[in-house]
């Protein structure tokens, strides 16, 4: 059996069903393991606006940019960042969607071959992510894909999270270039 083959692209309006369905569906218990606030989640027609608006945004003026994650084609997750300030910063959120592909390796890999639709297309100095401390998988990928250790600290970190305990991972531009992180 050959491997599978694990590709990433930027967001196309055939994606905003799947992406909808993901926050609408998926179980509750997932969700806050992962920081989210239930009653703060759009219902689907907001997300499905929300999603389809940043399709035609030029670069400089997303408030959201989301990177499909593929297996042999069909996309299992996403990569998103905001609080995007153009030329400067941005904050990524990570996202398997099913049980599956998580576990694997799989995470790595597509943060790997995301990171540079976000320091390019952005044109990034500086990305940070800000994963639940409590939720293991995320913290491990961003150090094992050489983020740097900021902090750990409580905050909301996203319009849609509980306040949280988070732990701060940042990457550089330099730190990036360094990496050799391009696929």
């Amino acid at each position: 059996m050959s491997a599978n083959i694990l590709t990433v692209r930027e967001i196309e309006a055939k994606d905003i069903d799947a992406l909808s369905s993901y926050w609408a569906d998926s179980p509750s218990e997932f969700l806050v393991s992962m920081g989210v606030d239930l009653d703060k989640i759009p219902d689907r027609e907001q997300l499905k606006s929300g999603l389809s608006e940043q399709l035609n945004q030029p670069y400089n003026e997303k408030k959201s940019y989301c990177i499909m994650w593929e297996v042999d084609g069909n996309a299992i997750g996403h990569s998103n960042v905001n609080k995007i300030i153009y030329g400067k910063e941005a904050y990524m959120h990570l996202h398997l969607w099913n049980n599956k592909y998580r576990k694997q390796g799989y995470g790595s890999t597509f943060v790997k071959k995301t990171l540079p639709y976000f320091f390019k297309n952005l044109k990034l100095e500086t990305l940070f992510c800000e994963p639940y401390s409590l939720n293991p998988a995320p913290n491990k990928t961003l150090e094992r894909l050489g983020f740097k250790f900021v902090r750990e600290y409580v905050t909301v970190p996203n319009w849609i999270n509980f306040e949280q305990q988070v732990n701060l991972w940042e990457m550089s531009s330099d730190e990036f270039e360094k990496a050799n992180l391009e696929s």
